[in-house]
């Protein structure tokens, strides 16, 4: 399949590359809709041409997000009713369609997790069960017994992660097996067989077949061929998503161009043109390793352009600060395996100075009688009736994998508790005082002007950067000031003084 000259693809933008001084954008107004609306899920709904789902945005507050995705009854997976998931939410991850050391009766009867949402990795499923196993079933819902709400990926992150085993070209992905009982094979992933392992899946959102290229890599030429096959993968998607019950989101690509009639706005465009077919969006090719910097600006400028009648998801990104940030820029959904991950190694995600984490393997812990935290409700805290630091120290030097399965719970909750307080304040509009609230736990110096003085740009505070300092010391990043500020949020008090304001 021969790839179009990068002059034709340049072309058909040129409008774009050529604007001057035009930010791409949708330009609509809000819709907002009462809370605890029901969903219209007949044919009469304008929504209905792109998919099944249903988008309520319920508030604004400056440019945080408040809204409610809805999934309809689906007789192919035994679903009854429908599934409402409100935003700003966090999807934990389960690779192969379980979370690991959760039972999924655990995750949906304790009121203090309970995600609505899940996700699911195309390309290791693909591999194992395997689609022939899946449609057996029906799909993974009945497959793995989540009854919830269920997202999945397209595989294109393999292209990154699993980059020494994989051959990009115009035809699609070619993947060698990373299992050994495949002997090495490889197996081609085009866009539109990821379309039919997701169809085969049943997840209620579907990603499109992106190219990504990893955030950190020096060469123009490969981001630009990735921004316009990205656009032509997604036409091949939209051809071979033909089951309506599922929803296919498409993926912004365009690297970390973020100038006007750059990549990303191109990719934007070529969105825009074909918005009735989208139901929603995601922001990729982040969370790779890039400067907050850069992160935050590509978050902006997206969200600055999709349209306010769709949902917004960050794809990637997990860490609890990122979540606040980018839920003050617009975004309403996001995942990442470093909760759950994090929590099987023994750490545990705390209301506490930055990184927020509380390393339960450490000496220190032997002797600690205290819960991980007494105002948490989670299996492992029990708000302060649960194990004890030192039984969890204990066990974790031990292997004992119980541990293992409660910090996991622990901090599923805590991804919970953060992602409903922040919906909560977008409510109340007290969005900029939970902001508030939320870094003066993280950062209790607070703001100063030395991070604007500094020659090198402050990301995050880490545990070994701040030996030494006293809480009084630990400030607030400069690229968290300058983001918030572009949302709205002066966490400076009206003594910000950068020597020139943040480009938005």
């Amino acid at each position: 399949m021969p790839t179009p000259s990068i002059s034709s693809c340049r072309a058909e933008y040129e409008h774009v590359r050529r604007s001057r001084g035009a930010r791409i954008t949708w330009g609509r107004e809000p819709k907002f809709t009462p809370l605890n609306t029901p969903p219209d899920f007949t044919a009469n709904d304008p929504a209905a041409a792109a998919g099944s789902l249903r988008f309520q945005l319920h508030a604004l507050d400056k440019h945080a997000r408040a809204s409610t995705l809805y999934f309809p009854k689906r007789e192919r997976i035994n679903r009854k009713e429908p599934v409402a998931v409100p935003t700003p939410v966090f999807m934990p991850v389960g690779t192969k369609g379980t979370i690991k050391g959760m039972t999924y009766s655990q995750l949906s009867s304790d009121p203090s997790l309970s995600p609505p949402i899940i996700l699911g990795n195309t390309y290791h499923l693909a591999l194992d069960p395997g689609t022939s196993v899946l449609d057996s079933y029906a799909g993974l819902h009945n497959f793995s017994g989540w009854k919830g709400g269920m997202l999945t990926d397209s595989g294109g992150f393999q292209m990154v992660s699993l980059l020494k085993l994989a051959e990009i070209t115009e035809a699609g992905v070619a993947f060698q097996s990373p299992y050994k009982k495949d002997n090495g094979k490889m197996i081609l992933l085009k866009p539109e067989e990821s379309i039919r392992t997701q169809v085969s899946i049943g997840a209620d959102i579907m990603m499109q077949l992106d190219d990504v290229v990893s955030s950190v890599r020096c060469d123009d030429a490969r981001f630009e061929e990735a921004t316009y096959r990205t656009l032509r993968w997604l036409d091949r998607c939209l051809g071979a998503a033909t089951d309506k019950e599922q929803n296919m989101f498409a993926i912004v690509q365009g690297g970390l161009d973020v100038t006007v009639g750059g990549l990303r706005e191109v990719c934007l465009e070529g969105f825009r043109k074909r918005d009735s077919q989208i139901p929603g969006y995601a922001i990729g090719g982040l969370a790779g390793g890039e400067g907050k910097d850069e992160f935050w600006r590509v978050v902006k400028q997206c969200c600055s352009a999709l349209p306010q009648n769709k949902p917004r998801y960050l794809m990637g990104v997990g860490y609890p600060l990122d979540l606040v940030v980018c839920t003050a820029l617009g975004v309403d959904m996001y995942d990442c395996v470093y909760p759950t991950r994090t929590g099987r190694f023994g750490v545990a995600l705390v209301d506490a100075i930055s990184p927020g984490t509380m390393r339960l393997k450490g000496t220190e812990y032997a002797e600690d009688t205290r819960v991980v935290e007494e105002h948490c409700d989670c299996p492992c805290c029990l708000k302060g009736k649960g194990y004890s630091r030192a039984k969890l120290h204990m066990m974790l030097k031990s292997g004992e994998p119980v541990a293992a399965q409660a910090l996991t719970a622990h901090n599923i909750a805590y991804m919970m508790r953060l992602t409903r307080g922040m919906r909560s304040a977008i409510l109340e509009e007290k969005f900029e005082e939970y902001v508030r609230d939320f870094l003066k736990r993280f950062y209790p110096g607070g703001y100063s002007h030395k991070v604007f003085e500094s020659p090198e740009e402050t990301t995050e505070t880490t545990e070994e950067a701040q030996e030494g300092l006293s809480k009084a010391e630990i400030h607030i990043p400069k690229w968290v000031v300058e983001a918030l500020m572009s949302s709205g949020i002066d966490v400076s008090d009206g003594n910000w003084k950068p020597n020139k304001k943040p480009k938005v």
